[in-house]
């Protein structure tokens, strides 16, 4: 239980400093894509090792940097539009991942808790893989928080400043990628796009500066683990449909009652 509220917490937080640039820049799309993208990499792990699935988690982080940078190179340039480009390398990574599961024998049992998530089961070498990832993902964020900044909101003007915009785009996808993969073991594939949205998208119904809204959104993201976990101890539900359920609801309550953002304020001002 105290490596589970250790994930949970590392994953909430993750997820929360990298989806606030997934909100800012309408990326909820790529996020699901990407989360889904990555499942030919745990069918090929699972394949090569025997049902072993201690090194799956290595197998979909190659295929999340895969499925990103391809996804960059298709929408390079104009070539396509960048909802395009994400529906076509979505569409194929899907697809070989449901192909190779369907090989399996046993498959839907064994490669259950890469979709809906299994906290429970993380292991001592899980959560110091986890925390590690993690905290050089959030490392490189605070590193590199005017570039991406700069880069994801006034690309002409980072451009006026020799930056180099291609790179910083891909190494932000990069990270996306990343955060989705330590997230397997947290929420699973089908919820890990909520981690990424939620607690960001509660943050900023809060505030206006970039900051405060990551900072914002770590504290919602490490509060939806840690909550969503006991809940599910206690009411003996899934705890990454737990987690997910929690952080729903931080974005509920400060939807209708965030001071300036929020439903009862909006009816407040036309009243």
């Amino acid at each position: 239980m105290v490596r589970a509220l250790l994930a949970a917490a590392v994953v909430g937080a993750t997820c929360a400093v990298v989806g606030t640039y997934v909100v800012l820049q309408g990326m909820a799309f790529f996020g699901d894509a990407l989360a889904h993208s990555i499942l030919p990499g745990v069918a090929v792990g699972y394949l090569v090792h025997r049902g072993n699935r201690g090194p799956i988690l290595l197998w979909a982080l190659g295929a999340a940097i895969l499925a990103s940078l391809g996804i960059g190179a298709v929408g390079h340039r104009g070539r396509f539009r960048e909802d395009t480009a994400i529906g076509i390398v979505f569409a194929g990574m899907f697809a070989l991942g449901i192909a190779l599961i369907s090989t399996v024998r046993g498959y839907a049992v064994d490669l259950a808790h890469f979709l809906f998530g299994n906290v429970l089961s993380v292991t001592p070498t899980d959560l110091v893989l986890t925390g590690g990832i993690g905290a050089a993902v959030v490392l490189t964020v605070i590193l590199f928080y005017k570039e991406f900044l700069v880069v994801s909101f006034d690309p002409t003007f980072a451009q006026t400043l020799r930056l180099r915009t291609g790179l910083f785009r891909y190494l932000l996808l990069l990270l996306i990628a990343v955060t989705v993969v330590i997230s397997l073991k947290a929420v699973g594939v089908a919820l890990v796009l909520a981690m990424l949205i939620t607690p960001p998208a509660t943050a900023y119904l809060l505030t206006r500066r970039m900051g405060r809204m990551m900072a914002l959104a770590a504290v919602f993201g490490i509060l939806s683990g840690v909550v969503g976990l006991y809940l599910s101890f206690y009411a003996g539900i899934a705890s990454g449909a737990a987690i997910v359920l929690v952080a729903t609801a931080l974005f509920v309550l400060a939807l209708i009652f965030a001071p300036r953002r929020g439903l009862l304020a909006h009816r407040r001002r036309a009243a």
